[in-house]
């Protein structure tokens, strides 16, 4: 994903005239279309690299990602002159709003490129394990632009081929039940968890044409049981929850816990160092880097003014002066900058490359890393038997990371009840996650998003646990409803 390969659809016409009074005539030499391009092994890892490259623009994970899901929280806030980022933030969002809209259209980007490879490169001769690697990494991505759109819409279109023609049926789709979208994703990663190498295998090999290399920011199959695990564990919270998601969620985490190939890094900055990212503890991020590389925003966004950024994001006042107790300091020492007594900035993503006030950082985007499978297994363990002992371990392994003293642990004597028990890991999450793209999932699936947003002055009501179908799409496609109350 470093080495960013654009497919690029060319077109040269040589053109010929024998008289001003001729017709113009056109003679293609030069033509790259999917039926022709995917030839050998680099054509499909190039088609890859394309693909990943979706998750590095700034409407998607460089910065719509935090838009989408923290500023509409009760952990984040704008600062003043974006009316869009203003209205995510209050929840006073309409279908007009252009995060809401860019986040639905990099969605499907993605999931056009995934589609594209999906159909194309099993027709390629070269060697099948790499082959199926990079299927089931399309598989994957895939199955995260429908995850983002179901959660943030509800019923979106389903679209699992490419569109060849204007007379295409899918062309102008209807809205799928969000029920047969989570099935779609279900499939989509474990095909993913079947195919994609190992973690040890990425970023080994150099590649040829009929084996081709593979590079750090690749999807391994622990990526793809740790996805399927938040996938089982945010439909149990739906009207449409399989019974066995809980089991299957603890299933997937034990996968990942067992393998013995991740593990939590000694030192919490050190998960958002540059110089020490795809760790032991990174189970899938995006990549980015200096120039020639794509850069990361995130630090410019985030910091302020006075540190060199745009400061455009800050950090709840109440998060930041209650979430961390006075033990706590290397996530919060880490995590929050203290600019004065009202503001407050979100700290941890920092570059000591980045040059003060450019859009580019080496800092990678975490999609999924190891402490949050941690929680997400005594999250399934508390839904399972709420009476199981074994439901404080993974909650505990990650306060002890990050120095708290034992006796602040979890246990029956403190924490009684499941209830309880959802209370303290809505603030925990908050605390080790605080500002990476989870928080507005976290509090509808734990059932404390209205609760949440009560304590920072907001009113959340039924129709706000979705965001409306975009304007844009609504006009452009007559077969689109949109949400109640939009």
């Amino acid at each position: 994903m470093k080495n960013n390969f654009i497919i690029c659809l060319l077109t040269v016409a040589a053109l010929a005239f024998s008289s001003c009074k001729k017709l113009l005539t056109e003679t293609p030499y030069s033509f790259l279309s999917p039926s022709n391009y995917y030839q050998t092994g680099t054509d499909a890892q190039t088609a890859l690299n394309g693909a990943l490259s979706v998750l590095q623009g700034q409407n998607y994970y460089s910065r719509a990602i935090y838009e989408i899901t923290e500023l509409p929280s009760d952990l984040m806030y704008p600062s003043s002159g974006n009316q869009a980022r203003a209205d995510l933030s209050a929840l006073t969002y309409q279908s007009t709003n252009s995060e809401i809209t860019v986040w639905w259209q990099n969605c499907y980007q993605m999931i056009k490129n995934a589609n594209d490879i999906i159909a194309n490169v099993p027709h390629i001769d070269m060697d099948t394990n790499y082959r199926n690697n990079i299927l089931g990494n399309a598989y994957f991505l895939r199955a995260i632009g429908y995850f983002d759109l179901v959660r943030s819409f509800g019923d979106v279109p389903l679209l699992t081929k490419p569109i060849l023609s204007p007379s295409d049926t899918s062309l102008f789709p209807h809205r799928t039940p969000a029920a047969l979208v989570y099935q779609q994703i279900v499939s989509d990663l474990k095909f993913a968890e079947a195919n994609c190498f190992p973690e040890n295998v990425i970023g080994t090999n150099v590649g040829n044409a009929r084996q081709p290399a593979t590079y750090k920011g690749m999807v391994s199959n622990g990526a793809a049981s740790a996805m399927l695990a938040k996938v089982y564990l945010q439909r149990s919270s739906t009207s449409f929850a399989d019974p066995a998601d809980n089991q299957n969620a603890l299933t997937e985490c034990n996968k990942v816990i067992n393998s013995g190939v991740y593990k939590l890094i000694p030192v919490y900055s050190n998960l958002f160092n540059p110089d020490t990212k795809n760790s032991s503890e990174h189970i899938f991020s995006v990549q980015f880097g200096l120039p020639p590389n794509t850069g990361n925003i995130v630090v410019r966004m985030m910091l302020p003014s006075s540190l060199g950024g745009a400061g455009s994001f800050l950090a709840q006042t109440s998060f930041a002066t209650t979430a961390y107790s006075s033990a706590d300091t290397m996530r919060s020492s880490w995590n929050i900058f203290k600019l004065n007594s009202t503001k407050y900035y979100f700290y941890k993503y920092r570059d000591n490359q980045w040059v003060a006030n450019s859009n580019n950082s080496r800092c990678n985007w975490n999609i999924i890393r190891y402490a949050d499978v941690l929680l997400m297994q005594s999250e399934a363990m508390n839904n399972i038997d709420p009476n199981n002992p074994a439901k404080f371990a993974g909650i505990d392994s990650v306060k002890s990371r990050a120095k708290i003293p034992s006796a602040k642990f979890l246990n029956f004597t403190n924490t009684p009840t499941q209830a309880n028990f959802v209370d303290s890991l809505v603030v925990e999450r908050a605390r080790e996650l605080c500002a990476e793209g989870h928080r507005r999932w976290d509090l509808i699936r734990l059932g404390r998003y209205a609760a949440a947003m009560s304590k920072v002055g907001i009113t959340v009501d039924n129709d706000h646990l979705l965001f409306p179908i975009p304007y844009t799409e609504m006009q452009s496609n007559s077969n689109l409803t949109q949400n109640h109350g939009w």
